[in-house]
């Protein structure tokens, strides 16, 4: 676990053969928004098949109220098949060491923000959006087109001071983030991986908007 200070950030105090439990417990000495992900060999495969998730570690008082807030952790699938082929598929270490993903995807797979899974908010809301990147390769550019992030925390160092009105930022593998911005006008909002073609692998996601026009943000007009 990346909020560790400590061998291996757990690791090594959690380190089980089959039949033994284990556990450990440490201080949240730094905040932050983390990554944790498995530490038994291989890492790579077992983080290559989903194994990550994300810690907070909230700064002494709390963090700031919002309206919403949501966790979007990329990852990338390296399978034996093309992208799209049906059925189970294999682990492909070539494509992994070649770090060509057949996928890059949020919240664990194709389409988990999509549709009945897309993010939710009303105009005049603010949203905060925990972004965590678990690789294993590759570097996320976080974007939502139609939006500009108010406030941005780079490198997950969440009681740091922002940085303001960003377009895009850059999640490494194994780091995080936290935006937050109002949304102004109704609709619906695509988050995505600015290394843009990876939206034809899957890093794609929906924010809904609803409530009225806001006709002085965004209007057609007559050309």
């Amino acid at each position: 676990m990346h909020a560790v200070n400590g061998p291996g950030g757990g690791a090594v105090m959690t380190q089980a053969a089959p039949g033994q439990t284990k556990a450990f417990r440490f201080q949240a000495l730094n905040p932050g928004l983390y990554v944790y992900h498995c530490a038994s060999p291989h890492i790579p495969t077992h983080i290559a098949n989903g194994m990550y998730g994300l810690i907070l570690v909230e700064p002494a008082g709390g963090l700031p109220p919002v309206t919403r807030e949501y966790a979007v952790v990329q990852g990338e699938f390296y399978t034996k098949g093309p992208r799209g082929e049906a059925g189970l598929q294999a682990y492909d270490s070539v494509k992994a060491y070649a770090e060509r993903p057949e996928y890059v995807v949020f919240n664990g797979r194709v389409g988990s923000l999509t549709g009945a899974g897309a993010l939710q908010a009303r105009v005049g809301e603010t949203v905060r959006i925990y972004a965590g990147n678990a690789g294993p390769n590759l570097v996320w550019s976080f974007h939502v087109i139609g939006e500009i992030f108010d406030r941005v925390y780079p490198e997950g160092a969440v009681g740091s001071t922002a940085q303001t009105n960003i377009q895009t930022t850059a999640i490494p593998a194994g780091g995080a983030a936290m935006v937050e911005f109002r949304v102004n006008a109704p609709g619906t909002y695509l988050l995505v991986d600015h290394s843009i073609f990876r939206i034809d692998k899957g890093a794609v996601g929906q924010l809904v908007v609803t409530g009225p026009a806001a006709p002085s943000v965004i209007q057609p007009v007559s050309p």
